[in-house]
């Protein structure tokens, strides 16, 4: 009888080592692979993809709001030293920079215009006349047309630094000569409007806002201006929004949701649970092949019942998880 055990017994260790190699085998084949920094989730076994239901996105005829995330870009306030001009803070310091070089700029133009260079030009006549006459040498005359070509290539200089700064101030949806005129009491939203959607914003529309300091409080907003150059990475537009501050509660830098009221039309809309919203930004995930999700984002707009609208980033007929989402979200951003 201990002769038996003695050979059963490496027989079973033998068999229980396979059984678990097999197991690892069969767990190993089930560990979804993620990539491109958490946008691609891939499952190695496709029977996996049975745990999350799957839907088809349409276009459907609805009315709604579109809301856009925005952020105070810029606030007006009144100067305490006396200064004929208002104050402008910005939210970038950048900006900010920017703005006070490109005022400086403008008053160097003014001195250079209409001080430096009719003074030049005077005494370039003057010694036009008195070399004329043999009062001056031509080294005078020489020098004195040097002078005057000396303040012109200056002023040359200081219009196209102004024009650096002042396409950089544009760039961001502030325009320099509104901002100089600008009333005290007054905050600029800037927004991120999908270039698809643009068409649907106009100048001097009004808009409603609740800023995310004061979620009990809506604030009216007017457009007051649409950039001229859509982001290439992005394909947003930025979108200035004038915002009554005279009680001072907004600061530069507060951010808020904007919505602006559009008319009946076709949009795609996805179930709130396929949703989820990460920083500010809102996914996501469709379906791309029989063992692959990848995190896509969208632009949304306002929720109806069960439905919310989305503006960009999906297509008809596109795929997306509607049960298993929080699952594909721990995977995708690591928790």
């Amino acid at each position: 009888m201990m002769k038996n055990i003695k050979y059963i017994l490496p027989i079973l260790l033998l068999l229980t080592s396979c059984g678990n190699k097999e197991k690892k085998k069969e767990e190993k084949n089930t560990i979804p692979v993620v990539s491109n920094s958490g946008q691609a989730i891939a499952f190695p076994n496709k029977g996996t993809l049975a745990f999350f239901k799957i839907e088809k996105v349409n276009t459907d005829h609805i009315n709604a709001d579109f809301t856009a995330v925005g952020n105070v870009g810029a606030t007006i306030i009144a100067s305490n030293t006396g200064a004929s001009q208002n104050i402008v803070l910005f939210e970038n310091p950048e900006l900010a920079s920017n703005y006070t070089q490109l005022i400086q700029h403008q008053i160097n133009i003014s001195q250079i215009q209409n001080i430096n260079i009719k003074q030049k030009q005077i005494e370039l006549e003057r010694t036009k006349d008195l070399h004329l006459h043999g009062a001056a040498t031509g080294q005078d005359l020489l020098n004195a047309q040097t002078e005057l070509s000396m303040e012109q290539t200056n002023l040359a200089n200081e219009k196209a630094a102004l024009i650096e700064h002042e396409t950089k101030l544009l760039s961001a949806g502030f325009n320099p000569n509104i901002l100089r005129k600008a009333k005290v009491g007054t905050a600029y939203l800037i927004c991120g409007i999908p270039e698809n959607q643009i068409e649907k914003i106009k100048q001097d529309q009004s808009c409603n806002i609740v800023f995310t300091a004061f979620p009990n409080e809506k604030f009216i907003g007017k457009i007051d201006a649409v950039a001229d150059m859509v982001d290439n990475a992005t394909r947003m537009v930025k979108v200035r929004i004038s915002v009554n501050n005279s009680s001072s509660k907004l600061k530069a830098g507060m951010f808020a949701n904007v919505s602006f009221g559009i008319n009946e039309g076709n949009f795609i809309s996805i179930g709130k649970n396929s949703l989820i919203t990460v920083q500010g930004k809102h996914y996501v995930f469709q379906k791309i092949n029989d063992t692959t999700f990848e995190r896509k984002e969208i632009q949304v707009g306002q929720q109806i019942g069960e439905k919310i609208i989305v503006f960009s980033g999906l297509n008809n007929n596109d795929e997306i998880a509607v049960e298993g989402v929080m699952q594909l979200k721990g995977l995708s951003f690591g928790y």
